[in-house]
C-alpha cells in the first residue's frame, strides 16, 4: 500500500486501506494487480486515467507507420531513368518505408520477360546492402512486382 504522499505503507487490510483513502478524499487504485498482494495506491482516480490516455496518445504519435511506396519501370529504360528511380528509392529506404518495384510490360514486351526478371535482379543487387527482399518478383498480368523493405 502506498499512500498519497508516494510513502510506502506496506501490506495492510482492505478495509483499513479504504478507511485511509476515504480520510485523504481519494481512492485506492490497484497499481499492480498481478503481484502478491497486490500494490493499491491512494491517489485522484480521475487525475490517473488522465495521465494513463496522455500516456498511451504520447507512444502513439511517436509510432512510424511503415507506408509502401510504388516505383515504376519498364523493360527498356535508359541509365539514366533508372539511376534517377534508384535515387528515390533510396530516399524511401532512408525514410524507413518499403518499396513496391512495379515493372509493366506493354506489347511485344511479354515476348521478353527474362529483360524484366534482368532489370529487377539488378535492382535487387543495387539495393542489397540497405534493403532486403520480401516479395520476389513475380508475374501479375502484365507486370512483375517486387517488394523491397528497409534493413
Amino acid at each position: 500500500m502506498i499512500d498519497a504522499e508516494g510513502h510506502n505503507r506496506g501490506a495492510m487490510p482492505l478495509p483499513d486501506a479504504l478507511q485511509l483513502a476515504e480520510e485523504a478524499g481519494l481512492d485506492l487504485v490497484e497499481i499492480v494487480p498481478n503481484k502478491v498482494p497486490p500494490v493499491c495506491r491512494i491517489l485522484d482516480y480521475g487525475k490517473f486515467r488522465f495521465l494513463e490516455q496522455k500516456k498511451a496518445a504520447e507512444a502513439r504519435k511517436k509510432q512510424k507507420i511503415v507506408e509502401v511506396k510504388e516505383i515504376k519501370l519498364r523493360p527498356g529504360i535508359d541509365n539514366h531513368d533508372y539511376d534517377t528511380k534508384m535515387k528515390a528509392v533510396r530516399r524511401f529506404f532512408e525514410e524507413g518505408d518499403k518499396v513496391k518495384v512495379t515493372l509493366r510490360f506493354r506489347g511485344r514486351e511479354m515476348a521478353h520477360q527474362d529483360l524484366g526478371f534482368k532489370l529487377l535482379e539488378r535492382v535487387k543487387a543495387e539495393t542489397g546492402a540497405i534493403a532486403k527482399v520480401e516479395a520476389e518478383p513475380s508475374m501479375e498480368g502484365r507486370q512483375m512486382t517486387m517488394v523491397l523493405s528497409p534493413k
